[in-house]
């Protein structure tokens, strides 16, 4: 004779019920779970270099869109018309300040207010005059080798939109500035208006 499942004592409304244990393949996919939930914490708390974090996927997706705006610049020109435009330009001085605060501000500081390196926030310079001289110096140091040469290390975009920033710059307000070195320096120029591409335009006429 069959054998009849196991009756459980309780009993709710009239309705009895079976005692059917838990199959066993239910049981091992909940192990198995277990230890995958418990593997991927750990893994993901301490770091991997084939499961990178949130913060490392943000990265390198900013990274990538970065250089694939970085391409649609062209190749820029380092006229004081290009500087001072670029110098107005929110996101453009936002990736140009991320290269300073890594490059620069050792000597500048992040502020720009100088330390090692002459205040950058002033009306003064020891080496710049006009806006273009910022490039120049820049690109080919100065100060006997004190300022590098940074266009053996950078892009010419780089050190055009770094030129922009250092522009920037001037007339703001450091936390603590050094003292005024140099001579005057002229007035930056305004920059020339650029044409409206088809994107422009077409965003405009809405």
């Amino acid at each position: 004779m069959p054998h009849d499942p196991k009756i459980l004592d309780h009993e709710y409304d009239g309705i009895q019920e079976f005692d059917n244990p838990t199959p066993g393949w239910w049981h091992f996919l909940f192990f198995l779970f277990l230890v995958f939930g418990v593997f991927y914490s750990v893994v993901s708390i301490a770091g991997s270099p084939y499961l990178p974090s949130p913060e490392t996927k943000h990265k390198r997706a900013s990274i990538a869109a970065t250089l694939k705006k970085f391409a649609s610049l062209g190749d820029l020109e380092p006229t004081a018309d290009e500087i001072a435009y670029y110098a107005q330009d929110d996101e453009w001085m936002a990736y140009a300040s991320s290269v300073f605060a890594a490059n620069c501000a050792s000597c500048h500081e992040a502020d720009g207010g100088g330390k090692v390196g002459p205040n950058l926030t002033d009306e003064f310079g020891k080496n710049v005059r006009t806006i273009e001289d910022i490039h120049t110096v820049i690109a080919n140091g100065a100060n006997a080798g004190a300022m590098p040469a940074w266009s053996e290390r950078f892009h010419p975009n780089d050190v055009i939109l770094l030129s922009s920033y250092v522009a920037s710059l001037r007339g703001t307000t450091p936390f603590s500035g050094a003292p005024a070195e140099g001579e005057q320096m002229e007035p930056w120029p305004e920059p020339a208006p650029r044409p409206e591409t088809g994107d422009d335009a077409a965003e405009g006429g809405g």
